[in-house]
């Protein structure tokens, strides 16, 4: 019987705009940080708009420190800036349809 192949440990860093979502599988090694992650996706070369502020970064949607050891199979998020709160945006809503109503 033939061997099957094994797969590559990684992790996938991702990272979305309004306009477009990109998604990059980086080899997992012992050790690897989420920030080390998101410098080999090159999505930072890609999107300047991530070295225009600091990096703030998830795994799994749970924010992380830049040196937090990741496990493979993880997936690393790059998060934007909100807009707005998402307190005042429910807030807002609720007074909405309360007027609706």
């Amino acid at each position: 019987m033939a061997d099957t192949p094994r797969e590559t440990p990684s992790v996938e860093v991702v990272y979305a705009t309004p306009q477009v979502q990109q998604s990059v599988t980086v080899p997992y090694e012992p050790g690897l940080t989420a920030e080390r992650a998101v410098r080999l996706s090159g999505l930072a070369e890609r999107f300047t708009e991530i070295r225009e502020r600091p990096l703030v970064l998830g795994v799994f949607g749970v924010r992380v420190a830049l040196k937090h050891a990741l496990t493979a199979g993880d997936r690393v998020e790059i998060c934007r800036p909100l807009l707005r709160d998402p307190r005042e945006r429910r807030r807002d809503f609720a007074l909405r349809k309360g007027a609706k109503d």
